[in-house]
């Protein structure tokens, strides 16, 4: 299935490129979502019609994501938990935990956008990607500490 893609897609391509994906995915996730359009010549006239505003659109986009990577650069996340032997979690550090610790620093960060490598399980340092653009993709310190007892 061939679609033109209204936004800059990480591995597929930019703004505009008419790429070939799977039907499922073009279908069930980029039209749907608004990331894409199917190649049609009328969809391509239209796109053609309106690129200066989508591009526009997708550098204000940009200049968001940049705004907030600044604010994300400077800050470590720290979090407490309960650890038992061994400095192991009960349970682990999801990305909620992650965006409700930006919350209360009025930071606004989609929990989608949070991309943890692998699961954090245990105390100490950890390193996590927020995807908020496909260019921009800042690396953020997850310091988990043993939740003193109360």
């Amino acid at each position: 299935m061939d679609v033109i893609l209204l936004e800059k897609i990480g591995k597929l391509g930019d703004l505009g490129a008419i790429v070939q994906v799977r039907p499922g995915y073009g279908r069930n996730f980029l039209i749907p979502q608004g990331k894409a359009l199917p190649a049609t010549r009328k969809n391509r006239e239209h796109f053609e019609r309106e690129r200066l505003a989508l591009e526009a659109r997708q550098k204000e986009i940009y200049e968001q994501a940049k705004t907030l990577a600044e604010r994300i650069a400077g800050i470590d996340v720290v979090l407490d938990r309960p650890a038992g032997a061994g400095d192991k979690l009960f349970g682990s550090v999801t990305n909620s935990d992650i965006v409700a610790f930006f919350k209360e620093r009025e930071i606004e960060t989609p929990r989608g956008a949070i991309d943890v490598p692998h699961p954090i399980r245990t105390l100490g340092e950890h390193v996590i990607r927020i995807r908020l653009h496909p260019d921009i993709i800042p690396e953020v310190k997850v310091r988990v500490e043993r939740r003193a007892n109360r």
